[in-house]
Parts: C-alpha cells; structure tokens; sequence
C-alpha cells in the first residue's frame, strides 16, 4: 500500500551526510586553491567571539575563505564538488530512505542551516523536489564577510521557510539535531539519525524511531580530527 502523498522532510547534515556539508565544501575549495588556507586564520581569530556574535555572524565569518573569489568561480566549485565528493558523502542506508519515499509519491523536501548555493544542487542530485538553505548574497565577488539575506535557516526558521512555501505538515521528518524540533513537530512520523545524547533521550522518551548508522569516524576524538582537517583542507572522502 503506498502512503498518500505528504511531504517527507529531510535535514542534510548529519543526517544525510555524516558531515557539516559547510566544513566539507570548505575543505574541497582549499584543496583545490591551497592559499585560501591562510583565510582560515580570520576564522579562527573570531572563534572566541562565537557566543557573543551569534550562530548567523559567525556562519559569515566561516565563509570568508571565499573571500574576493569571483560568482563563476564559486560556481565551478560546487559543480566540482557535486560531482566528484557528493556520491561519495551520504548514508547508504538514508539513500534508501529517500528512494523508498520517491517511489512511494511523496514530495521530498530538503532543509538545512548550510547555504543554499549548494543545498539546492545536493537536492537536485539526491531527487529531492524542493530543496531549502540559509540564502547568502554572494555579489558577483565573494565580499570578506558575506550577507545573510534573511536569516540564518536553522531551528524555527525552517518551519517558517516551509509555511511560506506552502508547507504546514509532514508525513515523515528525519534529523539528527535537537535544532530541528519544530521541524519534527510538523510530522506524523519522526525518525532520529545518530542522535546526540540529549536528541537520543527526547526520542526514546517518545517512541521516535532512531536509526544506528556507521559513522565515517570511531569515537568523538577522531570525529574533531575529522573536522579540523576538513577546516584546513586536508580531509578528502
């Protein structure tokens, strides 16, 4: 029997792909321009700032590697990254999540806090229908710090993203973050992958399905690791 037609809501990092798609995209453009590296220091140099700028500043702040680059060139990356890391990236077993609910009729909707330039182009490879992220006005060159339009597309925001676009419920929502708890609120089913404790406690305590996916990493430490690299761009999939 298939189900009626009623969107299924994605989350994509950590969900999809185990990783922060900002820190891999990241770290596929300083692998391919080694001297945006050196960017990294402005980054860093406003990490201790990180609670009193915010999450949406601070998202800014991370994507000054791109500083100066031109659109074309920014374009060329997330081609570039599309098409030689992102099969790479996603769990096996969530691409057959998402294959069952295609079949199946469902509207599939992709939405995540990572910037929309290349949420879009992940949904389009991965056969979502409509695919949301934070917008940036990335100017035809990437300015040091660039704008947010609207707001940082995390937590609430999604769930208003979705209510302008027409979409007020769901079927079936699948995350890994406590952030996306609105965005589960809208569902009927509610499916948890790799749930921090303090997400894994709210699940169990309400019966939500939780999915126990191999991670690409063997504990905590070597995930730090696994991120620091991708920061510097010596990480590859």
């Amino acid at each position: 029997m298939k189900h009626s037609a009623e969107p299924i809501l994605f989350d994509l990092d950590q969900t999809i792909i185990p990783w922060d798609t900002q820190l891999v995209f990241r770290c596929y453009v300083l692998k391919k321009e080694p001297a945006r590296r050196l960017l990294t220091l402005i980054f860093l140099c406003f990490l201790p700032l990180n609670k009193v700028l915010g999450a949406g500043r601070m998202k800014r702040v991370f994507h000054s590697y791109l500083w100066g680059m031109s659109r074309s060139k920014l374009h060329e990356h997330v081609e570039g990254f599309l098409n030689e890391w992102l099969p790479k990236l996603p769990y096996p077993e969530i691409l057959k999540e998402i294959a069952y609910y295609k079949e199946q009729g469902n509207p599939l909707i992709l939405s995540s806090a990572s910037p929309e330039l290349w949420v879009q182009g992940i949904g389009l490879r991965l056969g979502f229908d409509r695919s949301y992220g934070t917008l940036f006005n990335w100017n035809e060159q990437v300015s040091l710090f660039p704008e947010i339009i609207g707001k940082n597309h995390k937590g609430r925001e999604k769930v208003l993203r979705l209510k302008e676009a027409g979409i007020t419920d769901g079927l079936a929502g699948f995350t890994d973050s406590k952030a996306d708890l609105p965005l589960l609120h809208l569902c009927k089913e509610k499916t948890l992958v790799n749930p921090l404790p303090n997400m894994r406690k709210i699940g169990e305590k309400n019966n939500w399905r939780i999915l126990e996916l191999e991670k690409p990493w063997k504990d905590r430490l070597s995930f730090g690791i696994g991120c620091a690299r991708q920061l510097f761009g010596f990480w590859s999939p």
